[in-house]
């Protein structure tokens, strides 16, 4: 018995021997210095060491201080490298876009987008096909301040938070209203995106509407989340009911648009006209683009879509943080009193005249430090003198770019301040919470523009408080909120409070 037990240790420590070996040729190739990183175990790869955190982030943090601001580190079965230094994520967003252009090829992603993760823009590989569908997004996501689908965001965005103030107002007992305020968020943030993109609005008590921006947070909050299965995909039988899951929220979603979106679209569309809107875009392009297949154009527009999930839960953070920081609440209350003199509501226009409550988004953003989506590298090439090769995942540490004392006084404390300089919004170059480069969130303008509408029209209509102090301590280098997590209690102001 003892001797089959030294047998069996043997061989498994031969194994490790090979990996180990194995690990150490493949980081030190084509003559360049090798990267250093945690030896890892079998199997698992380093994934224990991450285990030790609250979130992946703050661990790759942690052994940066060991490691550098590169390191190697395999994750299950994955090689990956891990950047903390600003210039060499430039390198890699910016002038090395297209050699890491690539996304993970996570079992989840392929569920969510039928199979298929490149018909996915945000977490596809890049290509021809992904330039051409947002070269046909750009002029809706990006529109200048003196286009008409400029001044179709600012009328948008101001009659949904009339919808929004009122329907809250309209549920006021006894001058409180107990709500599940980021459902209603959502549901204001979802038709934004519908009567810009689609031209339709929903009504909130549509039960199939619910359920859509139900479904998309519950994606919204998974994508932000990381599974074992993502690194050691033959865990994937015991993944297999979350897996049904999440093919099935897509599924709903998807159904809904192709019902009340597309088909109503289908019906009135006029192929010889301009554009109505978004939806008409991705309709004309599809009979004319050899490259543009009809799954492309509604994985398209479900993807821009739910981009609600991004501004409804971004809102939601900041309700947080004004929760918590009551003298933050009252400048940005002061502002808006400001320029409004209490007789309207907050429009898109009044943002160059709002800097404090744009910079108190921005220091949101820095601190939940919303985690940039992995990249991939498609090609044999090089970072900082170290080979790094085709199928490395490139993991950009942008929880350590938003709380690194070197590039933030006071990074630990919540201060809107450093966001202002000589009066006006000055955002540093290393203050990347869409990303930068090739693959930048091409929906940034709509996130940012429609946070900042509906997050001034609560804190102008409604002072607000939470029910369970839990809510009080979003988990850390995460933009998403769990589903379930937000019940408020608001108390409503005058109509235009002074």
């Amino acid at each position: 018995m003892f001797n089959f037990v030294l047998l069996v240790l043997f061989f498994v420590f031969s194994i490790y021997y090979v990996i180990c070996t194995k690990l150490k040729n493949f980081l030190s190739k084509k003559k360049l210095n090798s990267l250093r990183g945690p030896i890892p175990l079998p199997v698992i790869g380093s994934m224990h060491l991450l285990g030790q955190y609250a979130t992946p982030f703050e661990g790759f943090t942690a052994l940066s201080k060991i490691y550098g601001d590169i390191y190697a580190i395999y994750l299950g079965s994955v090689p990956c490298v891990v950047v903390n230094n600003f210039s060499l994520i430039k390198e890699v967003l910016i002038k090395k876009g297209v050699q890491f252009g690539g996304r993970p090829d996570y079992l989840r992603y392929h569920r969510l987008f039928g199979g298929d993760r490149n018909n996915s823009l945000a977490l596809c590989d890049w290509s021809v096909l992904q330039k051409t569908r947002r070269h046909i997004a750009r002029v809706y996501c990006s529109p200048k301040i003196t286009s008409s689908n400029y001044r179709l965001l600012v009328n948008v965005s101001l009659s949904e938070v009339d919808f929004l103030v009122n329907e809250l107002r309209s549920r006021s007992v006894d001058d409180k209203i107990l709500v599940d305020m980021k459902a209603m968020v959502l549901a204001a943030c979802a038709n934004m995106f519908s009567q810009y993109m689609c031209s339709i609005r929903f009504p909130y008590t549509m039960k199939s509407f619910q359920h859509a921006c139900r479904y998309y947070d519950e994606i919204f909050w998974d994508i932000n989340q990381g599974y074992a299965v993502d690194f050691l995909p033959w865990l994937s039988p015991l993944y297999s009911r979350h897996m049904n899951k999440l093919t099935w929220w897509a599924d709903e979603i998807r159904n809904f648009i192709m019902e009340h979106i597309v088909e109503e679209h289908l019906k009135t569309i006029n192929y010889e006209e301009p554009p109505r809107d978004f939806t008409d875009a991705l309709l004309q392009n599809v009979r004319t683009d050899p490259l543009l297949e009809w799954q492309h154009i509604m994985f398209e527009l479900e993807d821009f879509l739910g981009g609600h999930s991004a501004v409804g839960n971004l809102i939601m953070l900041t309700l947080i943080y004004l929760t918590k920081h009551p003298e933050v609440k009252r400048k940005v209350e002061e502002e808006i009193h400001r320029v409004t003199n209490g007789e309207r509501n907050v429009s898109l226009l009044d943002r160059a005249d709002m800097i404090y409550t744009e910079s108190t988004i921005s220091e949101t953003l820095r601190f939940t430090s919303s985690p940039i989506v992995p990249h991939v590298a498609t090609e044999d090439t090089d970072l900082d003198g170290h080979f790094i090769a085709k199928g490395t995942c490139v993991i950009l540490n942008n929880y350590e770019l938003n709380k690194n004392a070197e590039l933030w006084t006071n990074p630990l404390e919540f201060q809107p301040e450093r966001f202002i300089k000589d009066g006006r919004v000055a955002k540093p170059e290393h203050f990347i919470p869409f990303g930068t480069g090739k693959r930048t969130c091409i929906g940034q303008q709509l996130v940012s523009g429609f946070s900042f509408v509906l997050l001034a029209a609560i804190v102008q209509h409604f002072d607000f408080e939470v029910t369970d102090a839990k809510c009080l301590n979003p988990q850390a280098a995460c933009v998403a909120l769990p589903p379930d997590s937000f019940p408020m209690v608001l108390t409503p102001k005058s109509k235009y409070p002074v």
